[in-house]
């Protein structure tokens, strides 16, 4: 009995087109870079070709896949690392902003309020000594005034008491006052003037400007008295004769007498 050589879709591949097949398939891969970057060690230690037929080739696969989906787990980390970094630097970066952004909100109001402050001083009016009294009233009659009536009032005060302004002005007069003896002079800020006579000592000079409270000389018996007081007028103008109530005047700037 003859026997035929098998052909056609029956013929089992020769060993030279096995190995064809797995070199081809190794070259696919090299192509890729994937046996060139992942797999070289897993190449290596793979057996010989010549003695597992196909095995290195898939070996090699499941090789190369497993370090595919470590190294894309690893940079799947490494971006949700830097997310997470970023995000943190963004809500420091907010919360330093917010802060610096309050501490410049307080200053603001910080310093509003000191103006605010210091306008309200500015803008006070004082006694001329505080926790003095009136001793002898405004238009109080008598020989002792030249023009027969008292143009102001006088506050008790010991020679050498510290006497101040009463409110924000302009020194425009500060020396010897005739009857006044010793005498400052002083043009508010709201256009009035105010006299201070019989000092012991004079501390501002003329075009000195002066606050609420800012001492100016000392109250002492110099001038046309019969003993040491402080005369305070209120005025219309630097002149004797615009005189006005000083009480009148002092409790309308908010002064208690």
């Amino acid at each position: 009995m003859a026997f035929t050589r098998a052909t056609g879709k029956h013929r089992r591949p020769s060993r030279i087109q096995r190995g064809t097949a797995r070199a081809a398939g190794v070259a696919a891969l090299t192509t890729t870079g994937v046996v060139g970057s992942l797999a070289a060690p897993a190449l290596a230690a793979e057996p010989a070709a010549a003695q597992t037929g196909l095995t290195p080739v898939i070996t090699m696969g499941d090789a190369v896949a497993d370090r595919i989906d470590a190294q894309a787990a690893a940079q799947h980390e490494a971006a949700r690392e830097a997310a997470e970094a970023a995000a943190r630097k963004a809500a420091e970066e907010a919360a330093r902003k917010k802060a610096a952004e309050e501490a410049a909100k307080a200053r603001a109001e910080k310093e509003r309020a000191a103006r605010e402050a210091e306008r309200k001083r500015l803008n006070t009016f004082v006694s001329p000594i505080p926790g003095s009294y009136v001793s002898t009233g405004y238009k109080a009659g008598g020989a002792v005034w030249s023009s027969g009536s008292h143009t102001g009032v006088d506050f008790h005060a010991a020679s050498g008491t510290p006497v101040q302004s009463v409110g924000m002005g302009t020194v425009v007069e500060a020396g010897w006052g005739g009857a006044y003896g010793n005498q400052v002079v002083i043009k508010m800020n709201d256009g009035t003037y105010t006299q201070y006579g019989h000092l012991s000592s004079i501390s501002v000079s003329v075009g000195q400007k002066v606050t609420p409270g800012q001492q100016i000389g000392h109250s002492g018996a110099t001038g046309n008295v019969t003993g040491a007081h402080l005369h305070f007028e209120a005025r219309t103008s630097p002149e004797y004769g615009s005189d006005m109530d000083p009480v009148a005047y002092l409790r309308a700037h908010g002064v208690n007498l």
